[in-house]
């Protein structure tokens, strides 16, 4: 069976799932416009087709966990509806809870099983095993061997429980009304450019145009075609082959090459992980424009962020939106903190005590929760940032351990937080946060970057105490010599060019990359296409040997 024939058969290849930057996609994406292009003006008619779609797409990609998305949609669109029906306000924060904690029970249970089972064996010596009750309960009925034994984590599961989350509580707080027809939500969370690896869309967003007339134009398919192309080098280039000849070689054994090696490898990773993932992204919204949607942007130029805070208002925007309206708001933002501050503080350091086993961390917690105090006292407005500080200290533990169940990504999420905090201190006494000299700036973006570049030690290794061992290895054998150089240029100066590339890219100006999309978009439909052709030869002359899946798959 060629692939064309198995990619319209209803089986499920892990080895080959349906991605952008292969091939079967964009057969699939063809045929998908074809037909679009027949219906749109039936908006009903268009919603069952591109959710139908959607579930295809998602069984492609993810098999019979299809079954889970299909189950979300359905449990969160009745309580959306029962939302808007009734005039209770107990019942309304009753359909709230409950669809709160349907989408986390999901999302804990597949993602986090494991890691809480394994943590708690190891913290009280005791030998609980995981095991897939929903599989269990499947090949009861359809028969052993139907489902795997084994919880396997389904593809864009953090992306879609957090789109249906921000749904049911923006209907609570009357800023959406419900959707009246179940094809249009489940068209709604499940499209399929964004269904796996985001942008997270909300409702008030998105929902609007669904029963839009169809509209694209020259200028904007023009644009279209920019954010594809865009998004291919950024992932097959800057991502995948700097990955595959240079970044995995060293971060898989860091001990094998010189400390200096080791922060070369980690700059190419903050390019790896900024292409792979706003590359899919920028596929996405692309994609998405040619069907007449419009997806919000998702990154701005992370690299060329001033401080943290700037950086994190550029970075995977829409996770940063939904954790600060969801999140960080509701416990107090800015303004002050309650019960409910206290409470996740407390959670939050049992929680990495647990993972870490760091009891230190509880007198660390005591004695800054002493100075915090002593300095409510002698400046009653100090209680105010406490409250603050807190905030954003549990808003960033929690945005890492979205990321991933790991000790890793909850210490990395608490390092940015950190420094989030730090820096809403520093910047009231910095004598460079007014100063717009381009000395300052580029000493400014220099340092954020190489902190920003730092933390994802924590976020690119997988194994807990990886990090100490490459920081052992940058810290006792950085060897800044001949020999150091001559590796480099030897056995990877392709990925270095590569990333230099990259890096000019990025940095620059914004003015520059408008004056050259304005200049393709202006180019004749015929030019345009001999453009995007020799493009995309060229891109695919650096394709890496094997499928490299995109690294925000796992989250």
């Amino acid at each position: 069976m060629n692939r064309f024939t198995e990619l319209f058969t209803l089986e499920f290849d892990a080895n080959h799932p349906l991605v952008f930057t292969q091939l079967d996609f964009w057969i699939f994406f063809v045929l998908v416009l074809a037909v679009f292009s027949y219906i749109h003006k039936y908006k009903l008619t268009r919603s069952i087709f591109l959710f139908l779609t959607s579930l295809f797409f998602y069984f492609k990609t993810s098999g019979l966990l299809v079954l889970l998305l299909i189950s979300s949609i359905v449990v969160n669109y009745f309580i959306g509806k029962g939302l808007g029906k009734t005039q209770s306000s107990t019942k309304k924060k009753t359909y709230v809870t409950f669809s709160v904690f349907f989408n986390l029970l999901i999302l804990g249970y597949f993602k986090y099983a494991y890691f809480f089972t394994e943590s708690f064996n190891e913290m009280f010596n005791t030998q609980f095993e995981v095991f897939n009750v929903f599989a269990r309960m499947g090949n009861g009925i359809f028969g052993n061997g139907t489902f795997v034994d084994l919880i396997v984590l389904p593809v864009g599961v953090s992306f879609f429980t957090f789109q249906s989350i921000s749904y049911v509580v923006d209907i609570f707080r009357k800023e959406v009304r419900p959707v009246k027809n179940f094809f249009d939500y489940a068209f709604f969370v499940s499209f399929f450019p964004q269904l796996v690896a985001g942008p997270i869309v909300r409702a008030r967003d998105f929902i609007p145009q669904i029963r839009q007339p169809y509209e694209l134009n020259k200028p904007d398919f023009s644009w279209a075609i920019i954010q594809i192309v865009k998004g291919f080098i950024k992932k097959v280039i800057l991502a995948d082959y700097i990955a595959v000849h240079f970044i995995d070689k060293v971060a898989d054994a860091p001990e094998a090459f010189p400390g200096f090696i080791s922060i070369i490898a980690m700059w190419g990773y903050s390019l790896q992980i900024y292409g792979d993932f706003s590359g899919y992204t920028d596929i996405a919204i692309g994609t998405s424009r040619l069907m007449g949607f419009k997806l919000l942007e998702n990154f701005n130029s992370p690299y060329k962020a001033i401080n943290v805070a700037d950086f994190w208002r550029r970075w995977h925007k829409s996770l940063g939106s939904w954790l600060r309206d969801y999140l960080y708001i509701p416990l107090g933002g800015n303004r002050g903190g309650g019960l409910g501050t206290y409470i996740a503080t407390i959670v939050i350091l049992i929680f990495m005590i647990f993972i870490t086993q760091w009891y230190w961390l509880l007198f660390i917690y005591i004695g800054l929760l002493a100075l915090y105090i002593g300095f409510s006292l002698l400046f009653p407005t100090f209680k105010r940032y406490v409250h603050r500080d807190l905030n954003l200290i549990i808003t960033m533990v929690i945005g890492g351990l979205w990321h991933g169940a790991s000790e890793n990504f909850v210490i990395w999420g608490a390092m940015n937080g950190a420094a989030l905090i730090l820096y809403n201190h520093w910047k009231k006494i910095s004598p460079y946060e007014n100063i717009t000299s381009w000395v300052v700036r580029f000493w400014r973006i220099l340092f954020t970057f190489n902190f920003i570049t730092f933390t994802r030690i924590w976020f690119r290794l997988e194994d807990d105490g990886a990090p100490a061992t490459m920081l052992g290895q940058i810290w006792n054998h950085f060897d800044l010599n001949t020999e150091t150089f001559q590796t480099l240029m030897t056995g990877f100066d392709t990925a270095l060019y590569v990333m230099i590339f990259g890096f000019i890219l990025h940095w620059l100006p914004n003015k520059t990359k408008i004056y050259g999309e304005k200049k393709f978009a202006n180019l004749p439909m015929f030019i345009q296409s001999i453009v995007v052709a020799i493009l995309i030869i060229m891109i695919y002359q650096a394709f890496s040997d094997g499928f490299k899946p995109f690294v925000y798959f796992q989250f």
